[in-house]
């Protein structure tokens, strides 16, 4: 079938939207007409190569839309139902079979191979040149996506589609660090590093479970001001104070967790040295492989902190995000408020708008 999609042909230049072909699905898989997908930092680092991934290539890996057609062994969903994409796993290696999918053995080559398994893709170009296709299961920068069982979750067709997507990746990133990944309890307190889409769904998710004091850092004074609106006690601009004096007189001793949502290697030393005696620092940022930090191993082993890192919030996508969606409909997770929509044709000043941080977590329509 004829599909459009957006293709990344180089790095740091615009994706080029094109008429392309789509296979039917194969037995055990499921096409989905996206309504509309969320466009991540993730998507950005992958286009300039911050992560090999092979081009041309469709990326995209925060899709919401409307199950088209299945394969005969697919019972999950049906045609009609309403889902939302994430990331995809193998579901048979040890830690798939242990509930721990987020640590698939094979994750990084099934989510950023951009391939299925047996090294096809579900797309080419009209003339029959080769594209790259399946990005995180799903490649939805597209008018339609090829996906799986494991990685598509049924939704409530009530919910707004539109908004759905960004809960398949940054959003569930975000909130499930806090909520699964370092467990954050009532009355806690933690610092978040870097108040985009991430930083906010985990400011969030820290509010929601009741800890007292939730400090939000970044350098975007509008950022920080809807971090406050969003749940952050307080906010520290980089630019203008020093985040570890910030972090000892707001809580006296260092925080109990902190987060590093930003990418930056020398944010995590900054997230490490705000750690109280057995804090935790999770991270989650897109790092260049060879990335390395100083630590200060005294600090480390004397207090007993940790460093880790946290794939995708460490979420059963099946169960986290409808709820996600049923706290938003109460109004107690107003992720919603980090969105700004963009039609597809318009998706290059989506991604420039986010690369200048104009926009926190750009959402394209594919009407």
């Amino acid at each position: 079938m004829k599909i459009r999609a957006a293709v990344a042909r180089a790095t740091h230049s615009p994706l080029s939207l094109e008429h392309l072909e789509m296979d039917e699905p194969r037995s055990d898989e499921i096409l989905v007409r996206v309504v509309a997908t969320g466009v991540c930092h993730t998507d950005i680092a992958m286009r300039d190569q911050v992560f090999p991934v092979p081009q041309p290539v469709v990326l995209g890996h925060e899709g919401a839309g409307i199950v088209e057609r299945v394969g005969s062994a697919i019972t999950k969903v049906a045609p009609g139902d309403h889902v939302v994409m994430s990331y995809n796993f193998c579901g048979h290696c040890h830690n798939c079979l242990d509930h721990n999918a987020f640590y698939c053995y094979d994750l990084f080559s099934l989510n950023f191979g951009a391939m299925r398994p047996d090294g096809t893709s579900p797309i080419h170009a009209l003339d029959g040149g080769h594209v790259h296709g399946n990005f995180f299961g799903q490649s939805s920068f597209a008018n339609y996506a090829i996906c799986n069982e494991r990685n598509v979750v049924k939704v409530d067709p009530a919910a707004n589609l539109e908004a759905l997507g960004p809960l398949g990746c940054g959003v569930q990133t975000g909130a499930g660090a806090v909520i699964n990944a370092l467990k954050v309890g009532i009355g806690d307190t933690i610092a978040v590093f870097g108040a985009g889409a991430v930083g906010l769904s985990a400011v969030m998710a820290a509010r929601l479970i009741g800890a007292s004091t939730i400090i939000a850092v970044d350098r975007n004074p509008e950022r920080l001001d809807l971090a406050r609106e969003l749940g952050a006690t307080h906010a520290v601009n980089v630019d203008r104070e020093n985040v570890v004096e910030a972090a000892m007189r707001i809580t006296g001793v260092g925080v109990n967790y902190s987060f590093e949502a930003t990418g930056i290697p020398k944010v995590v030393s900054d997230a490490l040295a705000v750690l109280s005696t057995k804090g935790v620092c999770g991270m989650v940022g897109s790092f260049p492989r060879d990335a390395t930090i100083p630590i200060t191993l005294s600090h480390l082993m004397s207090g007993g902190r940790t460093l880790r890192g946290i794939i995708e919030g460490e979420s059963n996508s099946d169960i986290f995000i409808p709820h996600l969606i049923e706290l938003n409909r109460q109004g107690r997770f107003p992720y919603d408020r980090m969105i700004s929509y963009y039609e597809f044709d318009n998706i290059n000043k989506a991604i420039e708008d986010s690369e200048k941080g104009t926009t926190i977590k750009p959402v394209i329509r594919m009407r």
